[in-house]
């Protein structure tokens, strides 16, 4: 009991010195992050992220609003959706289809326009971006090894990484820790003041292509890869490209230290309502409200099933594994952009159908089920075609004496 008072003592006094540091400004940026991540909510984006790069947007008016109906959506699936979803800390669930915004609900005094933490959403749009770079040619091929653009790397064993195996979280770098002690590698990636650094000090520990590892490094790589490559800041690259055409209001990317490296792995903050964009872009393979912002047959790669984990793309969820899920999804051709911190992206181009749920950071729901919001405004759409009955499809289970 004594011990338990005073490992309460102990952390309580330490908490109070950095309280006190943070007051009259004797500690160092890292310090500063460091603290706040430990006194502040998640909630505290706009607090923790500092210092901030404008990613510039084109502010332009969302997607035409329409009535379910006219999308012929069922409007009782969409309630029963939006009641499992504010049962479950959700801040948004905003539904489209054909380019059309059919269905908004909205808690914790949030709407469409409200500034939020994007978690790990911005590594979507690394890959997006790569693809425009592509087009661009100022990325020769996925395949082309990133020692070419990194010259740190060339002649490192590291160098021969490419670019699809960073795309598909499978560099083969060993990632630090995750512990949240100050001293460890993983706190000093996170809250330090030079990300570049700390990535390039990750070493080799598989083949790469071979295994999947979820980590900051890869999307992070991938956008020093694109700066080189294009010879601009990260954020400006990204708004030129991509967040500029889709209309998105302005956004910002949390930089290690002023002037210094954006995190491309999350930490964006946008409008939440301006996610549906992105999904508008995907379902159409690139094209947004009938203007190609990406090559045809991108997005269709991106969704290719990854040799290191037949279940993800380019961080894309693509396989039939789903996680935390009662059921496999209603559709075959939904995809999955998981966003972390209870956001996420279902994405139907079969029926040009977007889903998107904001989450509130640092909630934890060990009752989530990922099938369940998706499933049921899929089945609600009057066109929808169940899998077996598809065209070529066995119907012995739907269809007696067959």
């Amino acid at each position: 009991m004594e011990g338990g008072k005073l490992k309460v003592l102990t952390w309580g006094a330490v908490l109070a010195v950095l309280v006190a540091l943070l007051a009259v400004g004797q500690t160092s940026l890292f310090w500063k992050r460091y603290a706040a991540s430990l006194l502040l909510p998640a909630t505290a984006a706009s607090t923790i992220y500092q210092p901030r790069e404008l990613i510039p947007g084109g502010n332009e008016p969302p997607a035409p609003r329409v009535t379910p109906e006219l999308e012929s959506l069922d409007r009782h699936s969409l309630e029963m959706a939006a009641a499992y979803a504010g049962a479950h800390d959700s801040r948004a669930l905003i539904v489209s289809r054909h380019d059309h915004i059919v269905f908004e609900r909205y808690w914790q005094g949030t709407s469409f326009d409200t500034l939020t933490d994007g978690q790990t959403f911005p590594r979507v749009l690394t890959a997006l971006a790569v693809g425009v770079a592509i087009s661009h040619r100022l990325i020769g091929w996925p395949d082309e090894p990133i020692g070419a653009l990194l010259p740190e790397w060339r002649g490192d064993p590291r160098g021969a990484i490419t670019v699809r195996n960073l795309l598909q979280m499978s560099s083969g770098l060993t990632p630090p820790a995750a512990t949240r002690v100050p001293w460890g590698a993983f706190a000093r990636q996170r809250f330090g003041t030079d990300l570049m650094a700390a990535l390039m000090n990750e070493p080799l520990g598989a083949t790469p292509g071979t295994t999947r590892v979820e980590q900051a490094a890869d999307p992070q790589l991938l956008a020093a890869v694109m700066e080189r490559a294009a010879r601009q800041r990260y954020a400006a690259y990204l708004s030129q490209a991509l967040w500029r055409r889709l209309g998105a209001a302005d956004a910002w990317a949390w930089l290690d230290r002023p002037g210094g490296t954006a995190h491309a792995d999350c930490c964006m903050l946008a409008r939440q309502g301006d996610w549906i964009r992105v999904g508008q872009l995907m379902v159409r393979d690139g094209n947004y409200r009938g203007a190609e912002v990406i090559r045809p047959g991108w997005v269709t790669a991106m969704r290719t099933p990854a040799r290191s984990d037949s279940d993800y793309g380019a961080y894309l969820r693509v396989g039939s594994r789903v996680a935390g899920g009662a059921e496999p999804y209603a559709a075959r051709d939904l995809f999955v952009v998981d966003g972390g911190g209870g956001n996420g992206l279902w994405l139907v181009p079969s029926l040009q159908l977007v889903v998107l749920r904001m989450g509130t950071p640092g909630a934890r729901d060990q009752s989530w089920d990922d099938t369940r919001i998706a499933n049921l405004i899929v089945r609600g759409a009057r066109d929808y075609l169940p899998p077996a009955a598809r065209p070529g499809a066995d119907v012995s289970a739907i269809v007696p004496g067959h």
